[in-house]
């Protein structure tokens, strides 16, 4: 009997501190963008704060074949208006919203699984 999930060969968060998040040995300090999907490396993402989000951050996200979006609000859990998400609930894909700690958490377990998941990381100090 296997014990042990299958190793899934998407991108995966290693740590997280306040202002950082490491991505398969990749140290982020700026917002980001981390996908299970093939051929989407992680890289940076046009939001800073989520002060200055708008409908833009949410509408250029390479979310292309995404089935979930998950995204981390930074220090502490805060939603972004409905509005901005439309676009992406129209596509067909859900969006969550946790902190930036439980979005890392979160998106490793799912793309462990397999899923089809992008995660929209604010990094906060």
């Amino acid at each position: 009997m296997k014990l042990q999930p299958d190793k899934s060969n998407a991108p995966t968060i290693n740590a997280y501190g306040e202002g950082w998040i490491e991505v398969n040995g990749q140290k982020f300090t700026q917002a980001m963008r981390v996908s299970s999907l093939p051929n989407t490396p992680p890289g940076p993402w046009s939001a800073q704060h989520f002060d200055t989000l708008s409908d833009q951050d949410f509408a250029h996200a390479d979310t292309t074949g995404a089935e979930l979006v998950i995204f981390g609000s930074g220090t502490k859990l805060r939603f972004p208006k409905p509005e901005w998400l439309a676009p992406l609930i129209c596509l067909g894909i859900g969006v969550e919203t946790m902190d930036t700690a439980a979005a890392c958490r979160t998106y490793n377990i799912l793309a462990s699984e397999g899923r089809k998941v992008t995660a929209l990381l604010l990094i906060e100090t």
